[in-house]
């Protein structure tokens, strides 16, 4: 909105600083932080009457848990709200891969509204039926994808190697789409302890911040030899805006937590990053950045392939941070501890873009 504006002033005077990407993904990271800061008590009043007992709380999951109950969940909609409408104010309406990235994030979202809804209507931790949620996501994916490729081609690139890239062709539709949904359901699975999953993506969208800038401009992408995507750094606005809206949900969800953001926020913020990486063509990277989503997923895994094989566990409970808490650990030890190794995965993924 205030790009068009500008932009039919002809970048005057002041205006000026509205032409530069950097200056707009400030204004869109400061713009999202004080959208959620001032949403947040009213949002959190509405929650606490419209769902009266909030989240429903997994009898089987750690018994430290149980004073939880009564927290209000969804709060991923205040992370939506400061997002798109920050988004709205600053990018440029023009991009495709904005409003690509745009409809992935708000998409997931509306998907876990919808399982979040469920949950709490039915008193149930259940949702959704995981089939028709997977096939709703793909069909997001599917689209983004689309409509990103027909700009980026379909070639998946290797980090740690210039200029090496494997063409999937076709098969690289699919792919992509495994990484939006992917993603966002790594983000839900990490999203079980008071501001374990929301730091991690702020770290994430820091770096992609980077990547995306970077990635936009055909002199540094020249001199890093990374692939130059013509239009992707107006993706670093929409980092930097998930970085603002992120650390505003943080400030009301550092534990202990006076609000979930949900489903509807960790589908969200996943395929964000997710849809993010594909379009700047960093989905392998997004493996690095995001190894702490990865290793959640993975230990899901693991533990139900080892569990129906062999009727024994590898973790006394999975996800991998429920397995620390069983060890004894603190839920802020576990969360902290998980903040660092987040950080070093993002400083080893931008490290990607010298070591070629």
């Amino acid at each position: 909105m205030l790009y068009l504006l500008a932009q039919w002033l002809e970048f005057e005077g002041l205006l000026n600083l509205v032409r530069y990407q950097t200056f707009r993904a400030g204004a869109t990271l400061l713009t999202a932080l004080f959208i959620g800061l001032l949403i947040g008590p009213r949002f959190i009043n509405m929650l606490r009457v419209r769902q009266g007992k909030g989240q429903p709380i997994r009898s089987d999951g750690p018994q430290t848990h149980q004073a939880k109950v009564g927290t209000p969940t969804m709060g991923g909609l205040m992370i939506l709200t400061a997002l798109t409408v920050s988004m709205l104010l600053w990018m440029n309406p023009m991009n495709p891969f904005v409003w690509a990235c745009l409809a992935v994030t708000v998409g997931f979202g509306i998907i876990g509204f919808l399982d979040d809804f469920d949950k709490v209507t039915k008193r149930s931790h259940k949702g959704l039926s995981s089939k028709l949620r997977l096939l709703l996501e793909f069909v997001v994916a599917g689209i983004a994808t689309w409509i990103i490729v027909d700009s980026t081609g379909t070639n998946l690139y290797v980090p740690f190697l210039q200029d090496r890239y494997i063409p999937l062709g076709p098969f690289y539709f699919v792919f992509a789409a495994l990484i939006i949904v992917g993603f966002g359901n790594a983000v839900n699975l990490t999203d079980g302890l008071d501001g374990l999953a929301t730091m991690p993506v702020v770290i994430a969208a820091g770096a992609f911040m980077l990547f995306a800038y970077l990635v936009g401009r055909v002199d540094y992408s020249e001199y890093l030899g990374i692939p130059h995507v013509p239009g992707a750094g107006e993706l670093a606005i929409m980092c930097a805006g998930i970085m603002g809206a992120g650390l505003a949900f943080l400030w009301f969800n550092a534990p202990p937590a006076a609000v979930f953001m949900g489903d509807t926020g960790s589908l969200a913020l996943g395929g964000a990053l997710g849809v993010i990486a594909v379009a700047i063509k960093h989905e392998l990277v997004l493996l690095i950045v995001g190894g702490l989503f990865v290793a959640e997923t993975a230990s899901v895994i693991i533990q139900v392939f080892w569990f129906k094989r062999t009727g024994k566990r590898i973790f006394r409970m999975a996800p991998i941070h429920h397995h620390f808490e069983q060890l004894g650990w603190k839920e802020s030890t576990v969360v902290v501890r998980f903040w660092i190794i987040a950080i070093v995965l993002a400083v080893l993924g931008l490290a990607t873009l010298k070591l070629r």
